[in-house]
C-alpha cells in the first residue's frame, strides 16, 4: 500500500477513533443512551462518511447528496459525532446530546436536516431505504442510499419484507449495512457472529453480500466500491464487529448495552485510552459532492372534476381508485403502493395510467406503509392501500409515520362490518381509533363518490399523514360535483327548524340515518343528520350549533367498534355542552352475513337508529 493510501487509512481511523470519543462524552454527559452500539459501528460510519458517500456537509438536505439512514436509531451520537466530523455540527453541541433544548434527540427525529425519517422502532429503516431510492429512481439521480441496521433488528419481519421487495424491485441503488456485534439488549442475537448463516440468507433473497471485518477501513472501502459496480440487485455488507469495540472493559462484554460509561475515572480512562490511538497526522478531506439532476418541476393544473351524478351508485373505494388515477395524471409527485389487493381497493386504475408509479408491495403491509414512508420523505405524495383491517399490521410504521409528520396518505378500504360474508377477520372495525389516536393524522371518511373523490383531493393537497377510510357496499351519490369539502368540516344534509335530535354518521351509516330521517319524517319526527366526512380534526362549531338547536340530544352511528370511533370524537368535542349522546356502534365480534343483515344484527341500521331517537322523546 503507498504512503498516501496509508495516510488516508490513518487519517478514516482517526475519525472512526474521534467518533467513538464523542459518543462516549455525549452519552455520559446526558447520563443516558448507548455508547457501546455507537463504537461497535465507528469505522462503518468512518468509512461512508469520508470516503463512500457523495454529499455536501454545509447543506445535508441537497436533494442529490447520497443518503444515509439509521435504522439502528440507538446509536443516533454516532450519527451526530458524524456530521460534526463532516463540519455541520459543532462538537460543542454533542454535549447536549438528550437535553429538551437540543436537537440531537436520543433517537434521531426528523426536525433534523440530515435525517429524512424518525428512527429507533426497529426494523423499519431498510423500507424506508427502499422508499427513498424508488423516489431517487424515479427522478433520475445518481444517488445510492445507505441504510445502517443492527444485527438484533434482523429479527424483525419487517427487514425481510424490505429485503424482498427491495430485490423484486430490482433496487440497485440501495445498499444495507448489517452491524453484526453479536450482543442485544439483554442477550446474544440468534445468530451472534455467525456470518456464513448471515450470508446464505441475504443471498436467498436476491441481495449481493459482502462480508468483511466491520473495523477494517480497507475491506469496507473495498466492499462499497464493489457494491457500487452491481447492477442487478441490491447489495449487502455484513460487518463482524465487538459491541463496545475501542472501550477496554466493555468491549464485546455482554450487560452494557443502553448504559452510559459512568462519569469520572471510568469514562476518563475509556477516552485517554483512545485518544493515545490517534495517530496525529493530518488528514485533509475533501467532500465529494453530488452530481446535480435536472427534476422536471410540477406545474399547477386543475384537477378533474369529480365525474359522478347525483344517484348514481359507486363504491367509495372505487371513487378512491378513480379519483388517485386522474389527481396522477396533473401532478407528477403522486405514487401509490398496494398490499396484492389493487383489484379490489381500485390502485390498479394508477397503475394503468402511470405504471412507472405504482409499486407493488404483496402481503407485506408494514413494509409497503415504511416505503411509502420513505417515498413521501423525498417529495412524493405516497398512497399507500390496503383493506382497513390489514393497515393494522402496520400500526407500529403509522405511528412513527406520524412522529415524523411525513407525507404519507393511507387509505383503508373494506372498512366494517358492512363488507359483508368475508366475516371479522377482513372486518376493519378499529382503525379510526388507530389512527385518532396519532396526533398528526387527518382522518377523513367519506360517504359517496363524490365525497370519497374529493377527500383524496384534500389528502393530495395538504401536508402529512392522512388517513381516508372507504367502504365496500355501492352507496348512492348525494352530492353534487360542484360540491366542496374541508378537512375539518363536517356537512348538515337534513335539517328543519323544528329538529329534535341531532344523528351524526359517515360513510355506509350516513344512508341508515337518511333512510331514519323518512321514516321518522313521517311519523312527524325531525331530525338533523350529519356528514362527519373530517373525523380528525372535527367540526366543532358544526357539531355545537347542530346540538344547541336539538336541545343537547345527539345519536352517533358508525360501523366501527364503540371505543375511539366516531361516537367518541363526537363525545370529546361536544365536552363542554350540556348532551346526552346515544352511540349506536358494533359491539361485539361480528360474522359473516350479508351487509343489511349485519347492521341489523349488529345495531347501527335504520331501525335502530329510529328506536334511539323516540327513546329521547319519551
Amino acid at each position: 500500500m503507498s504512503e498516501i493510501q496509508n495516510s488516508i487509512i490513518d487519517g478514516l481511523q482517526d475519525k472512526a477513533t474521534l467518533m467513538r470519543i464523542h459518543s462516549i462524552r455525549a452519552t455520559t454527559e446526558a447520563g443516558s443512551g448507548h455508547p457501546t452500539s455507537c463504537t461497535s459501528a465507528a469505522e462503518i460510519m468512518s468509512a461512508l462518511f469520508f470516503s463512500v458517500m457523495r454529499y455536501d456537509p454545509q447543506d445535508p438536505a441537497h436533494p442529490d447528496n447520497d443518503v444515509f439512514v439509521l435504522s439502528k436509531g440507538h446509536a443516533a451520537p454516532v450519527l451526530y459525532a458524524a456530521w460534526a466530523e463532516a463540519g455541520y455540527l459543532s462538537k460543542d453541541e454533542l454535549l447536549n446530546l438528550r437535553k429538551i433544548t437540543s436537537e440531537l434527540e436520543g433517537h434521531p427525529p426528523a426536525s433534523l436536516p440530515f435525517v429524512d425519517l424518525a428512527t429507533g422502532s426497529l426494523g423499519q429503516g431498510l423500507s424506508a431505504g427502499v422508499g427513498i431510492a424508488l423516489a431517487a429512481r424515479i427522478d433520475k439521480r445518481a444517488q445510492r442510499v445507505y441504510v445502517l441496521l443492527g444485527d438484533g433488528e434482523s429479527a424483525e419481519g419487517s427487514v425481510w419484507e424490505a429485503a424482498a421487495m427491495a430485490s423484486y424491485s430490482n433496487v440497485t441503488n440501495l445498499c444495507a449495512t448489517i452491524d453484526i456485534n453479536r450482543l442485544g439488549q439483554s442477550a446474544p442475537t440468534m445468530l451472534g457472529h455467525d456470518i456464513e448463516t448471515y450470508k446464505k440468507r441475504w443471498e436467498a433473497f436476491g441481495w449481493q453480500a459482502f462480508t468483511v471485518d466491520g473495523h477494517s477501513i480497507e475491506e469496507l472501502i473495498t466492499a462499497y466500491e464493489q457494491a457500487a459496480e452491481i447492477k442487478d440487485r441490491p447489495s449487502v455488507i455484513l460487518a463482524r464487529t465487538f459491541k463496545g469495540k475501542g472501550i477496554n472493559f466493555a468491549e464485546d462484554q455482554d450487560n452494557w448495552h443502553g448504559k452510559p460509561i459512568p462519569r469520572g475515572d471510568k469514562a476518563d480512562n475509556a477516552i485517554q485510552i483512545l485518544e493515545k490511538q490517534l495517530s496525529g497526522k493530518d488528514f485533509l478531506w475533501n467532500p465529494k459532492l453530488p452530481s446535480p439532476t435536472d427534476v422536471d418541476s410540477v406545474t399547477t393544473v386543475v384537477a378533474p372534476e369529480p365525474p359522478y351524478a347525483l344517484g348514481d351508485k359507486i363504491a367509495t373505494r372505487q371513487a378512491f381508485g378513480a379519483a388517485l388515477a386522474a389527481l396522477s395524471g396533473v401532478d407528477s409527485r403522486i405514487v401509490a403502493l398496494d398490499g396484492d389487493v389493487k383489484n379490489s381497493t381500485f390502485t390498479q386504475e394508477i397503475e394503468n395510467e402511470r405504471p412507472n408509479h405504482f409499486f407493488q408491495g404483496f402481503i407485506a403491509e408494514q413494509n409497503m406503509v415504511g416505503v411509502a414512508m420513505g417515498l413521501a420523505a423525498r417529495g412524493k405524495i405516497a398512497f399507500a392501500a390496503s383493506f382497513a383491517c390489514f393497515l393494522s399490521r402496520a400500526y407500529d410504521f403509522m405511528r412513527m409515520a406520524a412522529i415524523s409528520n411525513t407525507n404519507v396518505k393511507l387509505i383503508g378500504t373494506h372498512a366494517g362490518i358492512s363488507i359483508g360474508e368475508d366475516g371479522p377477520s377482513q372486518m376493519g372495525l378499529e382503525d379510526i381509533a388507530m389512527t385518532c389516536a396519532e396526533p398528526n393524522y387527518t382522518v377523513l371518511y367519506p360517504s359517496d363518490g363524490t365525497s370519497a373523490w374529493r377527500a383524496i383531493e384534500l389528502a393530495a393537497e395538504n401536508e402529512g399523514p392522512f388517513y381516508v377510510r372507504t367502504s365496500r357496499p355501492a352507496t348512492p351519490v348525494i352530492y353534487d360535483p360542484t360540491e366542496e369539502f374541508e378537512v375539518g368540516k363536517a356537512k348538515v344534509i337534513r335539517q328543519s327548524d323544528n329538529d329534535q335530535v341531532t344523528v351524526i354518521g359517515a360513510g355506509v351509516t350516513l344512508f341508515e340515518a337518511l333512510t331514519a330521517h323518512e321514516q321518522l319524517k313521517n311519523e312527524g319526527i325531525n331530525i338533523r343528520v350529519i356528514d362527519l366526512f373530517s373525523v380528525q380534526p372535527i367540526d366543532q362549531e358544526t357539531l355545537v350549533s347542530a346540538v344547541r338547536a336539538t336541545k343537547g340530544r345527539v345519536v352517533t352511528v358508525e360501523d366501527h367498534y364503540a371505543h375511539g370511533g366516531i361516537g367518541d370524537a363526537v363525545l370529546s368535542t361536544l365536552s363542554t355542552e350540556a348532551v346526552k349522546v346515544h352511540k349506536l356502534a358494533v359491539r361485539g365480534i361480528a360474522r359473516s352475513g350479508r351487509s343489511g343483515e349485519l347492521l341489523e344484527k349488529f345495531g347501527i341500521s335504520a331501525r335502530h337508529i329510529v328506536e334511539s331517537v323516540k327513546s329521547f322523546l319519551g
